[in-house]
Formats: C-alpha cells, sequence, structure tokens
C-alpha cells in the first residue's frame, strides 16, 4: 500500500513539473516573483545559516582538540578536520536539511493555504497556469541563492573556529591556519556547490508539491509542511549518497 501511494504521488509529482516548467505568461512579472522569493527563500535564510555554521565550526574545532590528543598526532589537525567537515558534508547536506526545514515549510505552507483559501482556484479561473506562476519563481530563487548560502556557512564555520582559537584558547591560531590550508582541494568546495544545487531543487520542488495538492482545510496545510520536511530530508540524504559517489 505504501508502494502504491509514493508511485501515485511521484506520478502526481511529474505531471505538475511538467507544468511548472513552462514559459512564464509574463516575463515582467516573473522576474518580480523571482527576486521576491530569493529574499524570502535566500535572504532570510542567512542569519540562521551564519548562526549555526559559526558554532558547529567552534565546537568540530574544539571536539577535535579534546578527543583526539596524540603524540603521534599533529597539532594542526583540528584546523584540517574542521575545513574538510564543512566543506564536503555541513555545509552543504547538513545545511539543507536545516533549510528544508525552514524555507521547505514555508513554501508547504504558503502554497497550501492559498490551496485551502481558494486563490489558486482563482488563478486557474482566470486562465492563469497557477504552477508556473507560483512555484517556478520558489524553485529558480533558491537554487539561485542555495551556493551563496553554502559559501556563507564554510567562511562562517571557519570563523567560529577562529574564535575557539582565539578566546578559548584551545589551540593557537598559528596551528589552526596551518591545517585548514593543509592539502587544500578546491574541488571539494565546488562538489559541496553543486550538490547543493540538486539539494535546493529537490526541497523547492517536494515542498511545493506538498502544499499545492493540499486537500482539506488548516490541519491538513500543517500535515502537509510536515510531509514535505520529512519527504525532503530523506531525498536530500539518498541523492547526498549517490552524488557524493558520483562525484568524488
Amino acid at each position: 500500500m505504501f508502494i502504491i501511494n509514493a508511485l501515485k504521488d511521484f506520478g502526481a509529482y511529474l505531471r505538475l513539473m511538467g507544468r511548472v516548467f513552462s514559459r512564464p505568461e509574463r516575463m515582467r512579472m516573473f522576474f518580480k516573483q523571482y527576486l521576491e522569493e530569493m529574499h524570502t527563500l535566500g535572504v532570510g535564510s542567512i542569519g540562521i545559516v551564519l548562526l549555526i555554521s559559526f558554532f558547529i565550526g567552534a565546537v568540530i574545532c574544539i571536539q577535535i582538540k579534546l578527543n583526539i590528543q596524540s603524540a603521534w598526532m599533529p597539532v594542526w589537525v583540528s584546523g584540517y578536520t574542521t575545513r574538510e567537515i564543512m566543506l564536503l558534508e555541513f555545509s552543504s547536506s547538513i545545511m539543507c536539511l536545516i533549510l528544508a526545514g525552514k524555507a521547505g515549510s514555508n513554501i508547504a505552507s504558503e502554497l497550501g493555504t492559498m490551496r485551502t483559501s481558494q486563490q489558486i482556484d482563482a488563478l486557474e479561473m482566470m486562465g492563469v497556469n497557477s504552477a508556473s506562476y507560483l512555484i517556478l519563481p520558489k524553485i529558480l530563487g533558491l537554487v539561485t541563492t542555495i551556493p551563496f548560502l553554502v559559501i556563507f556557512s564554510t567562511v562562517s564555520g571557519i570563523i567560529g573556529a577562529y574564535a575557539t582559537a582565539y578566546i578559548g584558547h584551545i589551540l593557537t591560531p598559528t596551528d589552526l591556519t596551518l591545517g585548514l590550508q593543509h592539502q587544500f582541494t578546491e574541488w571539494f568546495f565546488w562538489m559541496g556547490v553543486i550538490k547543493s544545487l540538486f539539494f535546493a531543487f529537490i526541497i523547492s520542488s517536494v515542498s511545493a508539491f506538498f502544499g499545492y495538492t493540499v486537500e482539506g482545510g488548516s490541519v491538513e496545510v500543517g500535515k502537509a509542511a510536515t510531509r514535505s520536511v520529512v519527504s525532503s530530508s530523506m531525498l536530500i540524504l539518498f541523492s547526498d549518497l549517490f552524488l557524493t559517489r558520483l562525484l568524488s
């Protein structure tokens, strides 16, 4: 039964995406919506991204320094490990899981409320392709801003590690800098950016699907938001496994 329902949802999702990716009827209105979604979904998430990344970078640096101490272990290994974790997984995968809860639930709730209040039906009555009009700017807005959020997350995590070095005196800033510079691979940075583009599409499109297709009242809107977060998170984890293998 679960598999049948999942296949039905997947088919409905593909049909909806077919309607979404059509040429906007009014390009001027589309760009206005696009800029608004970039601000709401992208710029509006900068604060939480910087805050969480700062403390995660600091905690990683502390944990590595305190729990991996050995006469055979270089002192700069804390900086090296912090850099690798932030670049390879946290700033792309884990941060996108967090954004699935913030931006994803926002998208699902907004579209679900429009559906239950019959605003979407009104657009359809006027001959407007409501799927493209409402969903396409959200998808493109999040896909456009997510690489910048990944960069901000990485930088904020490194700043958090330096704050630990200066304030907590866990290790010297010089040793931290040596670790951050040790065998730096530029491709790891681009790999995180590429993965985040796929994750952004998953978050925006899946959340939009659950919100756009909601049936019922306000209670169903809340359930749709919850389902969007859970489904987006699971798909991010699955796709992370394949993308990491593919890009490594």
